[in-house]
């Protein structure tokens, strides 16, 4: 996002008459000011990708590229500490009242389980690498279930913020050489960046083909809009149209710019070529602005027009403000999507803070620091917001984890937090102590996924990842095989094999059945899934273990689609029973329509609102029993009266988060399921050696009637 203030200075270009006579494009002002209402419009009523960001990279290429390079051609050098200086000072102070009110925001309207990842956002998007944060997170099977970022959007500004680290010194080293070899700077300047240009839009359509969403947040894929900004300011002086051309050109940029959202489809790779639409549209705008004589219907004169102006000079603020504001009116008023008129709220409020924002920053600090115009004071006036943000993140983790410690501690006392546990023994049961839930809410989905995240391939990949637990040497062998419905088992069986000396070998997919039918992914072949499952058939024929652990039936939601058998799933049973391994199918695990942790964190643990119906996602009784043909190594195994009761599935299950999202148990959770999944198992495994004693006699103490 351009940050107008700071480029106001610089929005001056060559005209086509002469590369040293520039005049002040107001113009630039008013695409600014549309840009932005474009990407606040399309967010809070269609949320859709409108190209208004685009816009701004376009932007912040071409104003910052010709003022750094003007400066070398008069100068011979680029005063880096001033340069750099003078950007903190101009984005660090709104960026960081911004933040530190999305903190305050965050304690006081969002629930507790989204604490601990709103402040490690803020922190990366203060450090401006609140890209690289999101990308990494992106890639996590954890983000498909996760709520939006209150700074979400801050991404951008990391990718403008690292363009502002390289580009001085990527013009510093053309005009090095251009000295070196007796070359005009500017000659030296359109090689480099046009260099840029290709690697960065090559290796974006690349990236995007492959891995979208890293490639919306990728620095690499998007430096080719900044290059492409940068080659217009270099290059516009030499450019000729007529006025009636330029005419034409403004008004096709205008109107393609506007429609981009919605010409754009959501399913299309982004950026990729997609992204040419905005960019192409903005170079439009910008080459159609060039010349002296912008006509009087022109699109740039409309561009001109004073409030659009003065919306160009709050853009960014508009910008900073329009999201953390979305996000928390959804959240408080519990919808998906604003109303025309909760909309129209959302934009004025985050009006209203953009100009109050200004205000401070360009009223106060501006004014207060007016006489001091070292680059130190400059540094000193930005750094002396973003501190602030930054320790008041540190100290409320501080918080947090001293809350989780106290969790841990009261979690050792298997009478006080029984999960799964509590089910077998009434007196335990009714003397259940009214205690904080364990897992913490802010961060079981994290501790949950770690805990088998180097057993697990993701959504794209297609090799073959696998772990192994429980006793190395055991003579008796389980893989566990399937989705992340599958893999959400592994603490419970960890805990079975540790204790009957079995080897416990981990080879899971996200979202990939374990089965022979052709899988689907959000509509679409799901190859990689195919080609994992030979994968592990090939790996299961070389390991063969004594048994396979996967499920026997999947959970959906929604009246037309019922729990089911999935195609393929016995056809499965059957190669395995060729090879002489038995199979453990357990009964899918039921579905909510909301977040848990986040329904506990708002009603409370013990809220029958953190209860759902088994009727939402399950069958009364499971489709695996209605079953022809099923090969005699398979055995059926089903839980669920351990994980619902009278129709009703709550969340929380002796003082034990039950699940970290929607669909998944909880590591603890999982791990407190052992004891009463161990007899089951047990009678579905004849000849699996066990320890001396069960779980549940081991701990008899805890289950005895008083």
């Amino acid at each position: 996002m351009s940050d107008p203030a700071l480029n106001r200075a610089t929005d001056t270009v060559p005209t086509p008459s002469t590369a040293t006579t520039r005049r002040r494009r107001s113009d630039i002002e008013g695409l600014r000011a549309v840009a932005a209402l474009l990407i606040a419009v399309y967010h809070i009523w269609f949320g859709k990708v409108s190209g208004g960001v685009d816009v701004f990279l376009v932007l912040t290429g071409f104003l910052i590229t010709g003022s750094l390079v003007r400066a070398l051609e008069r100068d011979g050098r680029i005063a880096l500490g001033a340069f750099w200086a003078k950007l903190v000072r101009r984005l660090f102070p709104a960026g960081a009242v911004v933040l530190g009110t999305v903190l305050v925001g965050a304690y006081l309207l969002l629930p507790r389980s989204r604490w601990t990842d709103v402040i490690a956002d803020v922190q990366a998007a203060a450090l401006y690498h609140g890209n690289w944060h999101l990308a990494l997170g992106s890639v996590d099977y954890m983000a498909e279930n996760g709520a939006a970022s209150p700074v979400q959007h801050f991404w951008s500004l990391g990718v403008q913020g690292q363009f502002y680290l390289l580009w001085p010194l990527l013009l510093t080293a053309a005009g090095l050489v251009a000295a070196a070899l007796g070359a005009r700077v500017r000659t030296a300047a359109v090689m480099t960046l046009s260099a840029v240009f290709a690697g960065s839009f090559g290796y974006s359509l690349w990236i995007t083909a492959n891995e979208p969403v890293w490639a919306y947040f990728d620095t690499g894929a998007r430096l080719w809009e900044l290059a492409l900004g940068g080659l217009l300011a270099l290059t516009l002086g030499r450019v000729r149209l007529s006025s009636r051309m330029r005419g034409a050109a403004g008004w096709t940029g205008l109107t393609a710019l506007v429609l981009c959202g919605l010409v754009v489809s959501d399913h299309l790779p982004y950026p990729g070529l997609a992204s040419l639409w905005p960019t192409l549209a903005a170079v439009l705008v910008i080459v159609a602005g060039a010349g002296a004589d912008v006509g009087r219907l022109s699109a740039n004169r409309l561009l001109g027009w004073a409030p659009l102006t003065w919306l160009g000079g709050h853009a960014f603020t508009l910008f900073l403000w329009h999201w953390p504001v979305l996000v928390f009116y959804l959240e408080v008023t519990g919808t998906e999507r604003p109303t025309l008129g909760g909309g129209l709220l959302v934009l004025g409020l985050s009006f209203a803070a953009a100009l109050a924002t200004s205000w401070v920053v360009d009223g106060g600090l501006t004014r207060l620091t007016r006489t001091r115009t070292a680059p130190s004071w400059s540094l000193a006036a930005g750094v002396l917001f973003v501190v602030p943000v930054l320790l008041g993140g540190l100290a409320w983790g501080q918080v947090i984890q001293r809350d989780q410690e106290l969790r841990l501690e009261l979690a050792s006392d298997p009478t006080a937090y029984p999960g799964a546990g509590v089910h077998l023994s009434p007196a335990l049961a009714e003397g259940l102590p009214d205690l904080p839930v364990y897992p913490d809410t802010t961060t079981v989905a994290r501790e949950t996924i770690d805990q088998t995240r180097a057993c697990n391939a993701l959504i794209d990949d297609t090799e073959l990842v696998r772990c192994e637990a429980g006793d190395p040497e055991g003579d008796y062998t389980i893989a566990l095989v399937g989705s992340s419905h599958a893999r959400h088992w592994y603490q419970a069986l960890d805990t079975l094999a540790d204790r009957h000396g079995w080897r416990l070998v981990v080879m899971t997919k996200n979202a990939c059945q374990f089965s022979t039918a052709d899988q689907t992914y959000r509509g679409e072949a799901f190859e990689e899934c195919d080609a994992w499952n030979g994968h592990v058939m090939a790996e299961l024929r070389d390991l063969r273990p004594e048994a396979v652990f996967t499920t026997g039936t999947r959970t959906r939601t929604g009246a037309d689609r019922p729990e089911h058998v999935p195609d393929g799933y016995v056809e499965r049973w059957r190669e395995l029973d060729e090879l002489g391994v038995d199979v453990v199918a357990v009964r899918d695990t039921p579905r909510f329509g909301f977040n848990v942790p986040e329904c506990v964190d708002r009603n409370g643990a013990g809220s029958p609102e953190c209860s759902e119906r088994q009727s939402y996602s399950m069958a009364r009784t499971s489709p695996a029993n209605a079953l022809e043909d099923v090969p005699d190594n398979t055995a059926f195994v089903d839980m669920t009266e351990y994980l619902c009761s009278d129709g009703l599935c709550p969340g929380v299950i002796g003082n034990q988060l039950a699940y970290y999202d929607t669909n998944h148990m909880s590591h603890a959770f999982s791990r407190s399921m052992a004891t009463v999944l161990e007899p089951d198992l047990l009678d579905a495994l004849p000849e699996a050696p066990e320890a001396d004693a069960s779980l549940v006699e081991s701990a008899a103490v805890l289950y005895e009637e008083p």
